[in-house]
């Protein structure tokens, strides 16, 4: 199991460079762009393929935290705290470095957040949120459950298009990249274009690798159990509230994150990242991807988020992933690419051939 586990997982990273050194000798680098948008959102659909799939929860709500990650790192990295620089708390975060002095678009001095202290303040106060809202949202089941995350999804999302402070329908711009490590930083830039690629992809595979292990643990096949039969698994002593809480907040937290770095790289947001239809968006990808199926949900992610990035479905974008939920529910409930896929063809050709031999 483990070395079939680091196949996979080497296999990513090969196709991953692949891709990087083709669009170069194709002079089609300018596709990096799209694929690296497409590994941030892949992180939400993986985190919501862990909830859906394994752990049994619906969320319609999870462009919510990703926006929470988004405008609070773009809110605190872009808001001018000088006017305040004689106050004790930001003197003393400004001592400690969580404060720094840097130019914005127009030459003039300003004090914003450092980036980290920004995504860590994000990353927190989305778990928080995810904490306070999955305790009780979560003892609900079914269209309850869906439409709970649903209205937590409308309230992020009127907030954002509402508040001054979030600059409202324009959004916040003029987010300075994110320096991870000296010489590593998360922009949109051009110069930087192949760094941020594998940049992305690094977030994505660490992900992939958390998330294997943790499906493949005591806390998986709990899981698992719970969303074969929770009320069995309660019997059996398995204390499936903390198991789906727990579930629920890592989900929104990979959530949050790839809302802070797409926001620093994109050097912006705007309120339509917190729209329904964006959640809409990632529970279709983890349908067709297959909902138990960690591999399966990030290459349909990649794909079809880069196909919708690329302006293949025009103005029919919304409409064509909100078609797919439909027939995925109605014709393949388990996904196009549901673990089980290969069996299921295989059990059908050779009931089929049995069939055709008999006299």
């Amino acid at each position: 199991m483990a070395h079939r586990k680091n196949m996979k997982v080497i296999g990513l990273i090969s196709v991953v460079i692949g891709v990087q050194l083709l669009t170069s000798l194709t002079n089609t680098s300018h596709y990096l762009t799209q694929l690296t948008m497409s590994a941030y959102y892949s992180l939400v659909i993986i985190g919501l393929c862990l909830l859906i799939g394994y752990a049994g929860q619906i969320s319609l709500g999870h462009a919510g935290f990703f926006a929470i990650g988004g405008y609070v790192s773009a809110f605190l990295t872009t808001h001018n705290f000088m006017p305040y620089k004689d106050n004790a708390l930001v003197s003393f975060l400004s001592g400690a470095g969580l404060l720094i002095t840097r130019q914005d678009l127009y030459g003039d001095q300003v004090l914003t957040a450092q980036p980290w202290a920004a995504c860590v303040s994000a990353v927190f106060l989305a778990l928080i949120i995810a904490y306070a809202i999955g305790g009780p949202v979560l003892k609900l089941k079914g269209h309850y459950l869906a439409m709970a995350t649903l209205g937590f999804g409308v309230i992020v999302y009127k907030i954002a298009l509402a508040t001054e402070i979030f600059g409202a329908a324009d959004g916040i711009s003029d987010v300075p990249g994110f320096v991870i490590f000296p010489g590593l930083v998360v922009s949109g830039r051009p110069a930087v274009r192949i760094q941020n690629y594998y940049i992305a992809w690094g977030f994505v595979t660490f992900s992939v690798i958390l998330l294997m292990n943790l499906i493949e643990s005591r806390v998986g096949r709990a899981l698992r159990s719970i969303h074969g039969a929770e009320d069995a698994s309660n019997a059996m002593g398995i204390d499936t509230a903390k198991y789906k809480l727990h579930t629920f907040v890592l989900s929104a937290a990979l959530a949050a994150v790839a809302g802070v770095l797409l926001t620093h790289y994109n050097g912006g947001i705007g309120p339509s990242e917190a729209s329904i239809m964006k959640s809409v968006r990632y529970v279709s990808i983890v349908a067709i991807g297959g909902m138990a199926n960690l591999w399966g949900t990030l290459t349909m992610g990649v794909l079809l988020n880069f196909l919708s990035l690329r302006g293949y479905f025009g103005a029919y974008d919304d409409a064509v992933f909100g078609g797919i939920l439909i027939i995925i529910m109605l014709f393949a409930p388990e996904g196009l690419l549901h673990k089980d896929l290969f069996i299921t063809i295989k059990r059908t050709l050779f009931r089929k051939a049995d069939a055709e031999g008999r006299p």
